[in-house]
């Protein structure tokens, strides 16, 4: 068989996996998806994100770092056959989810990818968009939706709403809504990461920011106890799907239900305590500032 026929055949395999399809354990390495609204996005945002370190020279290590694993993680989740197999098991899709919540927003939200996005633009571009910015509507718009509360809020309602049965179930037949479900988490999660993590630097101080990041603990975990414990299936969706997994429908609503409660749980946490050293930290520098003022 000559390369043609063998690149051909490969990619007829990537695509076989399509959505609305239910994955099987066969396909699942050759299960890969390539949406242009998924692909598209990714590469221009590490092209933008690169380009504009590269013209900077000034982008700390460990901002890229983050941005790279960032990245990386959207790639896991939106393209890898984690995406797919999430049509065929609750549990997946669940994972999916939390690599968008728990991993892929924060470390992109600490990779601070503006300032080298916007150096990577022509500085007409830049200062264009500087201006709209700094208008007091879009500037209004922005401090509100990442006032603190705010993001807590947006998370909340975007995290119960689309686990209400009848939506939920939607994603696994209607491509847009699936798109909408993803971009919703993924943006919500963004605007309370940067809420919390810039919190911390801003108006608010850290101490609120760690209440926040609690709270969200306690509400994600109380939905992922009730997916663990309850005894019916939230989604009959997947009633046709999981045994070929060796799993019943139950049995991976349980699963689904331990992934959101504790990894999620252990992520907040473990957060909010680091975010709580650091107010320990700037309440002791403070404290030596006034002493010193005193002594003066």
């Amino acid at each position: 068989m000559n390369f043609k026929w063998t690149v051909l055949l490969v990619f007829a395999n990537f695509a076989s996996a399509h959505p609305g399809e239910r994955l099987e354990p066969h396909d699942l390495w050759t299960a890969w998806e390539f949406d242009p609204g998924v692909v598209i996005p990714l590469v221009l945002s590490a092209f933008l994100y690169y380009f504009g370190v590269y013209r900077s020279g000034s982008i700390p290590r460990s901002h890229i770092a983050a941005f790279t694993a960032g990245w990386l993680s959207l790639v896991v989740a939106l393209v890898s056959p984690l995406h797919p197999l999430g049509e065929s098991l609750f549990s997946a899709h669940m994972t999916q989810h939390e690599i968008l919540m728990l991993i892929s927003a924060p470390l992109l939200v600490l990779g601070r990818p503006m300032v080298p996005m916007l150096w990577a633009l022509p500085i007409s571009w830049r200062r264009a968009l500087g201006s709209a910015a700094k208008a007091p509507p879009v500037h209004a718009v922005w401090q509100t939706i990442t006032y603190p509360l705010v993001a807590w809020a947006i998370e909340l309602v975007v995290l119960w709403g689309w686990h209400l049965p009848a939506l939920f179930e939607r994603t696994l037949t209607s491509d847009l809504a699936h798109a909408a479900q993803h971009a919703s988490f993924l943006s919500a999660s963004l605007l309370f990461w940067w809420a919390v993590f810039q919190g911390g630097e801003r108006r608010f101080g850290y101490g609120m920011s760690v209440m926040y990041l609690f709270t969200t603990a306690v509400y994600s975990g109380i939905l992922g106890a009730l997916l663990t414990f309850s005894q019916r299936v939230w989604y009959p969706a997947y009633n046709g799907s999981t045994a070929v997994w060796g799993l019943t429908p139950l049995e991976d609503q349980q699963i689904g239900g331990l992934i959101m409660w504790v990894p999620a749980s252990i992520v907040y946490i473990v957060a909010g305590l680091w975010l709580f050293a650091l107010w320990l930290a700037e309440s002791d520098f403070r404290s030596a500032q006034a002493s010193a003022r005193n002594s003066i």
